[in-house]
């Protein structure tokens, strides 16, 4: 199973601690600040799978944070649960309509919390919660690294693998050839950007072998997804 970056923003120190805790005994890989600013910064340097986010932590607002993640090329479909001792109603629309996919009220107790942050994760990147990745007649195992459509085995070399397993953890998701980049070849890559069109066509290729439909849809001007109506 892979494991899942987190980044924690809490500034409560004994809450942060118990929290990293219970989150690594769950083989969570837990990056934690109670800045605000620093949070940005984090998340910039290492794009984190899931955001829990305090409403109230030092020098930027929890919302305020929230707000800039979703600005954010790296963040912005990075799913966030805000935490927070405010209980009204008022307060928790305002966290989801700036850009929050959960909210926990505090008291709350981790092992809820992380069943709900297990919920998102599950919903959002499907890799982070079993080794088989599906998308229409499309599966991949990421242990065995053997890919099949249709039934029949799909030979891919391993640049292509990985682009494709990243395409499959984010169905739906437009990313330019930039954002691949980073996330398939590594940040200190030099390799130019015309190569992501280069293994794309390969990918395609490889898997709408025998006439299948393709699957995969280029953005003009965005770059590419994982898109089922792309045929």
């Amino acid at each position: 199973m892979a494991r899942a970056k987190m980044l924690l923003v809490e500034d409560d120190a004994a809450l942060a601690e118990l929290l990293t805790w219970h989150f690594q005994r769950e083989d969570f890989d837990v990056a934690q600040t109670p800045d605000g600013e620093e949070a940005l910064i984090l998340a910039q340097e290492r794009t984190p799978d899931i955001v829990l986010l305090d409403w109230m932590v030092e020098n930027l607002s929890g919302i305020e944070v929230c707000r800039r993640l979703r600005r954010m090329n790296e963040t912005a479909n990075v799913p966030i649960i805000m935490l927070t001792a405010r209980g009204e109603e008022e307060d928790r629309v305002r966290g989801l309509e700036t850009g929050a996919d959960d909210y926990v009220t505090k008291p709350f107790s981790p092992r809820e919390l992380i069943a709900r942050v297990n919920a998102v994760l599950r919903r959002v990147r499907p890799a982070l919660a079993g080794e088989m990745l599906t998308f229409g007649d499309l599966e991949m195992d990421t242990v065995a690294h053997k890919v099949r459509r249709a039934g029949g085995l799909v030979p891919l070399g391993p640049t292509e693998f990985r682009l494709l397993r990243h395409l499959l953890e984010h169905p739906g998701w437009v990313f330019s050839r930039e954002r691949l980049l980073d996330s398939v070849w590594g940040q200190d890559s030099e390799i130019e950007l015309r190569t992501v069109d280069v293994h794309i066509r390969r990918l395609r290729k490889a898997i709408n072998a025998g006439g299948l439909p393709d699957i995969i849809r280029t953005v003009r001007s965005a770059g590419y997804s994982l898109d089922a109506d792309a045929a």
